[in-house]
């Protein structure tokens, strides 16, 4: 497991922990490293909960145990320190600022999954149509997503409002894809676009930071990465590099997929840029 791979991983599925299993999760995060010398019986007692439940909440949160949990700790680099006690507000703010964004990307490894990926690029690929559906910080990655996957000559939809989503969203066909961007995976405007694409008969691939929300529940692929509470204030703004990572992967597995037809794409993409540059 890579570095900070192991906080990605619980801050990812957070939100679908009941109480006594988050404070298990939230002693795994304080604990870091630390938690190769304590015993089931520490962190229960750290939690306030029982050994059955520490248990319970590692198996919630993807390990087979709190042996393979160990182990995983073990191999987790020790954190990097918060720059308290930096005098200068700017060079303070900006440390805070690269250390959230490098734990977003830095987790990405063991949030995504592989065969995710590899499916939802496939599905993108083979599309009559791909409605894109994201807004507030979300927006901007979707405007991303649809610049990407139009380049590569696929037929996007990116609604300007709700309501267009909606309807739009309505009348997909069964052969579509609904890209479904939101950082907390519970926008509602953005979870009931998702739902009525899939209700049309559509597959909706989400691009989210949580593992559990109501987008996730009604996805037929979930494609996890960002920043959760990694720094206050600056979740949803290191999620979006998370986001856009995802959204180029997505667009170098179409590329890869598309063959002639997604060069010749690329290529006239390429032009038009051009013919924009002096």
């Amino acid at each position: 497991m890579e570095q900070d791979s192991l906080d990605a991983r619980v801050r990812a599925r957070l939100a679908g922990l009941h109480d006594a299993e988050a404070r298990v999760a939230q002693v795994v995060l304080d604990q870091g490293a630390g938690l190769v010398h304590l015993s089931v019986s520490d962190v229960a007692g750290q939690a306030g909960t029982s050994a059955s439940t520490v248990v319970r909440a590692c198996r919630r949160l993807g390990f087979g145990g709190y042996q393979e949990l160990k182990i995983a700790a073990a191999r987790q680099a020790p954190g990097e320190a918060e720059p308290e006690d930096e005098p200068d507000p700017v060079a303070r703010v900006l440390a805070a600022t690269v250390r959230a964004a490098r734990e977003a990307l830095g987790g990405l490894g063991s949030t995504l999954s592989r065969t995710g990926l590899r499916e939802s690029a496939e599905a993108l690929g083979r599309a009559s149509r791909v409605l894109i559906a994201g807004t507030g910080l979300s927006g901007a990655t979707a405007t991303d997503a649809a610049y990407r996957l139009r380049a590569l000559g696929l037929p996007v939809d990116l609604p300007p409002d709700p309501l267009t989503a909606h309807l739009a969203a309505g009348l997909l066909p069964g052969s579509s894809v609904c890209l479904a961007i939101s950082h907390s995976g519970a926008t509602r405007s953005t979870v009931d676009t998702a739902r009525r694409a899939r209700a049309a008969g559509a597959r909706v691939v989400a691009i989210t930071s949580y593992a559990r929300s109501p987008l996730t529940e009604l996805s037929t692929w979930a494609l996890v990465g960002g920043g959760q509470d990694l720094v206050f204030g600056m979740e949803a703004v290191a999620s979006r590099l998370a986001h856009l990572t995802i959204v180029d992967t997505l667009s170098m597995l179409v590329l890869e997929r598309g063959g002639r037809r997604a060069r010749r794409a690329v290529s006239a993409s390429a032009e038009v840029t051009a013919s924009h540059s002096y």
